[in-house]
């Protein structure tokens, strides 16, 4: 059988694949990480949030002081998410149902059908697995959960 015209003076073509490789992997490698990085922000995202739920399931029963509850929240996220507990911050806001005195944001003092409102944060770059690029920047991730006082 015979070669074409076209077949005899072609080159192989070794070297093709390995360039195209080293073109395109990094490009890859970009999207894998930041799919692995956006997953990792939307699970803390989530973690947080849990951690203000079962801080204001706290706060909404008797007896429950403001550092019952902060102590509570910073040690659930600590044990979740593997951060120091100084990285966590926990932000309590008692607004006074009608006709109720104001309990100028301290839980014990809280009456019945208070609202508590509870926000916990953590910086972004303290639960990245890339923190050298610190994608997101200075970002926090917050968690914020609302309940009555009983």
């Amino acid at each position: 059988m015979k070669k074409s015209l076209r077949q005899k003076h072609q080159r192989p073509r070794y070297g093709a694949a390995l360039v195209e490789m080293a073109v395109v992997l990094p490009l890859l490698l970009t999207i894998v990480m930041g799919i692995i990085e956006f997953g990792r922000a939307l699970m803390v995202s989530q973690l947080v949030t849990n951690a203000a739920r079962e801080g204001t399931r706290l706060a909404a029963m008797d007896g429950s002081t403001n550092t019952d509850v902060e102590t509570y929240v910073r040690q659930f996220v600590t044990t979740t998410l593997n951060v120091a507990a100084a990285d966590v911050n926990v932000a309590i806001v008692i607004t006074a149902a009608t006709g109720n005195p104001s309990p100028v944001d301290n839980i014990s003092s809280a009456k019945t059908r208070d609202q508590i409102q509870l926000s916990v944060s953590v910086p972004f770059e303290k639960v990245s697995y890339m923190t050298p690029v610190r994608i997101a920047g200075n970002t926090n991730i917050t968690g914020m959960s609302v309940t009555r006082h009983q």
